[in-house]
Protein backbone atom coordinates (compact mmCIF):
# COMPACT_ATOMS: atom_id res chain seq x y z
CA UNK A 1 0.00 0.00 0.00
CA UNK A 2 2.77 2.21 0.65
CA UNK A 3 4.48 1.70 -2.98
CA UNK A 4 1.02 3.41 -4.68
CA UNK A 5 0.70 5.93 -1.95
CA UNK A 6 4.33 7.52 -2.81
CA UNK A 7 6.12 6.95 -6.13
CA UNK A 8 3.48 5.67 -8.50
CA UNK A 9 1.07 8.71 -7.87
CA UNK A 10 3.39 11.63 -8.25
CA UNK A 11 4.86 9.55 -11.09
CA UNK A 12 1.09 9.32 -12.75
CA UNK A 13 0.44 12.61 -11.95
CA UNK A 14 3.13 14.06 -13.37
CA UNK A 15 2.59 11.94 -16.63
CA UNK A 16 -0.35 13.37 -16.40
CA UNK A 17 0.56 16.93 -16.38
CA UNK A 18 3.36 16.80 -18.82
CA UNK A 19 1.29 14.01 -21.29
CA UNK A 20 0.30 16.72 -24.63
CA UNK A 21 -2.93 14.83 -24.64
CA UNK A 22 -3.82 14.51 -21.04
CA UNK A 23 -3.93 17.57 -19.95
CA UNK A 24 -3.55 20.83 -21.24
CA UNK A 25 -1.62 23.05 -18.28
CA UNK A 26 1.60 22.97 -20.17
CA UNK A 27 0.43 24.00 -24.02
CA UNK A 28 -2.05 26.72 -22.10
CA UNK A 29 1.03 28.24 -20.86
CA UNK A 30 3.16 27.78 -23.80
CA UNK A 31 -0.23 29.63 -25.60
CA UNK A 32 -0.18 32.36 -23.53
CA UNK A 33 3.97 33.00 -23.45
CA UNK A 34 3.50 32.84 -27.26
CA UNK A 35 0.70 34.73 -27.76
CA UNK A 36 1.10 37.75 -25.59
CA UNK A 37 4.16 37.88 -23.69
CA UNK A 38 6.61 37.17 -26.57
CA UNK A 39 4.60 39.83 -28.59
CA UNK A 40 4.39 42.38 -25.63
CA UNK A 41 8.08 42.26 -25.31
CA UNK A 42 8.65 42.36 -29.34
CA UNK A 43 5.96 45.95 -29.25
CA UNK A 44 8.58 47.17 -26.28
CA UNK A 45 11.80 46.84 -28.22
CA UNK A 46 10.07 47.78 -31.83
CA UNK A 47 8.84 51.11 -29.74
CA UNK A 48 12.13 51.73 -28.28
CA UNK A 49 14.47 51.06 -31.57
CA UNK A 50 12.10 53.46 -33.22
CA UNK A 51 11.15 50.77 -36.08
CA UNK A 52 8.49 52.06 -38.24
CA UNK A 53 8.62 48.55 -40.09
CA UNK A 54 8.61 45.98 -36.81
CA UNK A 55 6.00 48.52 -35.52
CA UNK A 56 3.73 47.76 -37.96
CA UNK A 57 4.23 44.54 -37.87
CA UNK A 58 3.03 44.21 -33.73
CA UNK A 59 0.35 46.74 -34.96
CA UNK A 60 -1.16 43.77 -37.20
CA UNK A 61 -0.50 40.97 -34.68
CA UNK A 62 -2.52 43.23 -31.76
CA UNK A 63 -5.30 43.70 -34.78
CA UNK A 64 -5.50 40.08 -35.38
CA UNK A 65 -4.66 38.27 -32.01
CA UNK A 66 -7.57 40.55 -30.36
CA UNK A 67 -10.29 39.78 -33.47
CA UNK A 68 -9.06 36.18 -32.29
CA UNK A 69 -9.32 36.58 -29.10
CA UNK A 70 -13.12 38.05 -29.23
CA UNK A 71 -13.94 35.15 -31.32
CA UNK A 72 -12.36 32.68 -28.91
CA UNK A 73 -13.95 34.31 -26.15
CA UNK A 74 -17.75 32.82 -27.47
CA UNK A 75 -15.99 29.55 -28.95
CA UNK A 76 -14.06 28.27 -26.32
CA UNK A 77 -16.15 26.32 -24.54
CA UNK A 78 -17.46 24.48 -27.62
CA UNK A 79 -14.34 24.09 -29.44
CA UNK A 80 -11.79 23.58 -26.43
CA UNK A 81 -13.02 19.80 -25.84
CA UNK A 82 -11.76 19.10 -29.13
CA UNK A 83 -8.59 16.96 -29.34
CA UNK A 84 -5.03 18.91 -30.09
CA UNK A 85 -7.29 22.47 -29.82
CA UNK A 86 -4.20 24.19 -27.44
CA UNK A 87 -1.66 22.64 -29.95
CA UNK A 88 -3.46 23.77 -33.04
CA UNK A 89 -3.96 27.14 -31.59
CA UNK A 90 -0.19 27.19 -30.39
CA UNK A 91 0.90 26.50 -33.80
CA UNK A 92 -1.70 29.39 -35.45
CA UNK A 93 0.10 31.87 -33.04
CA UNK A 94 3.67 30.95 -34.40
CA UNK A 95 2.12 31.50 -37.69
CA UNK A 96 0.90 35.07 -36.62
CA UNK A 97 3.75 36.27 -35.81
CA UNK A 98 6.17 34.47 -37.81
CA UNK A 99 8.06 37.34 -40.43
CA UNK A 100 8.50 34.52 -42.84
CA UNK A 101 4.98 33.65 -42.86
CA UNK A 102 3.41 37.06 -41.95
CA UNK A 103 0.78 35.53 -41.21
CA UNK A 104 -1.02 38.26 -39.26
CA UNK A 105 -0.62 40.37 -42.30
CA UNK A 106 -2.17 37.97 -44.52
CA UNK A 107 -5.03 37.77 -42.00
CA UNK A 108 -5.58 41.41 -41.64
CA UNK A 109 -5.62 42.25 -45.21
CA UNK A 110 -7.62 38.99 -46.59
CA UNK A 111 -10.36 39.13 -43.63
CA UNK A 112 -9.93 42.07 -41.07
CA UNK A 113 -9.66 44.92 -42.93
CA UNK A 114 -12.62 44.06 -45.84
CA UNK A 115 -14.89 43.30 -42.95
CA UNK A 116 -14.07 46.43 -40.96
CA UNK A 117 -14.28 49.00 -44.29
CA UNK A 118 -18.07 46.92 -45.16
CA UNK A 119 -18.95 48.08 -41.65
CA UNK A 120 -17.43 50.76 -40.56
CA UNK A 121 -20.04 53.39 -40.04
CA UNK A 122 -22.07 50.67 -37.78
CA UNK A 123 -19.26 49.93 -36.00
CA UNK A 124 -18.23 54.06 -35.69
CA UNK A 125 -22.04 54.17 -34.11
CA UNK A 126 -22.01 51.40 -31.80
CA UNK A 127 -18.33 52.58 -30.62
CA UNK A 128 -20.14 56.19 -29.95
CA UNK A 129 -22.89 54.81 -27.55
CA UNK A 130 -21.57 52.48 -26.10
CA UNK A 131 -18.57 55.19 -24.90
CA UNK A 132 -20.64 57.77 -23.99
CA UNK A 133 -23.08 54.73 -21.57
CA UNK A 134 -19.37 54.19 -20.69
CA UNK A 135 -18.91 58.51 -20.18
CA UNK A 136 -22.56 58.23 -17.88
CA UNK A 137 -21.74 55.69 -16.08
CA UNK A 138 -18.62 56.86 -14.70
CA UNK A 139 -19.93 60.36 -14.14
CA UNK A 140 -22.90 58.70 -12.20
CA UNK A 141 -20.50 56.98 -10.02
CA UNK A 142 -17.87 58.97 -9.27
CA UNK A 143 -17.78 59.14 -5.62
CA UNK A 144 -17.57 55.02 -5.65
CA UNK A 145 -14.89 55.42 -7.99
CA UNK A 146 -12.99 57.98 -5.83
CA UNK A 147 -13.84 55.64 -2.62
CA UNK A 148 -12.00 52.70 -4.50
CA UNK A 149 -9.21 54.80 -5.61
CA UNK A 150 -8.85 56.28 -1.86
CA UNK A 151 -8.96 52.45 -0.43
CA UNK A 152 -6.83 51.18 -3.17
CA UNK A 153 -3.95 54.07 -2.78
CA UNK A 154 -4.14 52.81 0.98
CA UNK A 155 -3.99 49.78 0.41
CA UNK A 156 -0.57 50.24 -1.84
CA UNK A 157 1.00 52.71 0.74
CA UNK A 158 0.55 49.44 3.39
CA UNK A 159 1.80 47.43 1.06
CA UNK A 160 4.83 49.85 0.35
CA UNK A 161 5.67 50.23 4.24
CA UNK A 162 5.01 46.53 4.77
CA UNK A 163 7.41 45.57 1.95
CA UNK A 164 10.16 48.20 2.74
CA UNK A 165 10.50 47.46 6.44
CA UNK A 166 9.96 43.86 5.22
CA UNK A 167 13.58 44.54 3.07
CA UNK A 168 15.03 46.89 5.97
CA UNK A 169 15.42 43.52 8.31
CA UNK A 170 15.42 42.83 12.22
CA UNK A 171 15.69 47.00 12.87
CA UNK A 172 14.00 47.69 15.80
CA UNK A 173 10.96 49.61 15.65
CA UNK A 174 9.07 52.36 17.72
CA UNK A 175 6.06 50.95 18.23
CA UNK A 176 3.54 48.18 17.06
CA UNK A 177 0.35 49.32 15.04
CA UNK A 178 -1.74 47.14 17.65
CA UNK A 179 0.11 47.98 21.05
CA UNK A 180 0.96 51.63 20.18
CA UNK A 181 3.84 53.88 20.98
CA UNK A 182 5.66 52.64 24.28
CA UNK A 183 4.51 54.71 27.42
CA UNK A 184 7.21 56.01 29.77
CA UNK A 185 5.85 57.20 33.21
CA UNK A 186 7.74 59.99 35.01
CA UNK A 187 9.10 58.90 38.33
CA UNK A 188 6.58 59.31 41.12
CA UNK A 189 5.92 58.41 44.59
CA UNK A 190 3.99 55.37 44.57
CA UNK A 191 1.15 55.07 47.23
CA UNK A 192 3.59 51.39 48.91
CA UNK A 193 6.27 54.05 49.51
CA UNK A 194 6.45 53.92 53.71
Amino acid sequence: MALLGSNVTSEVGLRLLLCPLGSNIVIRTACCSIGIALPVYSTFKAIERKDQNEQQRMLLYWAVYGSFSIVEVFSDKLISWCPLYYHLKFAFLVWLQLPSADGAKQLYMNHLRPFFLRHQARIDQIMGFAYGELVKLISAHQAEIQFVKNMLMKIMGSADQFLRAAVKGDQPRQHSAIEGPTRTSPDTDSDHDG
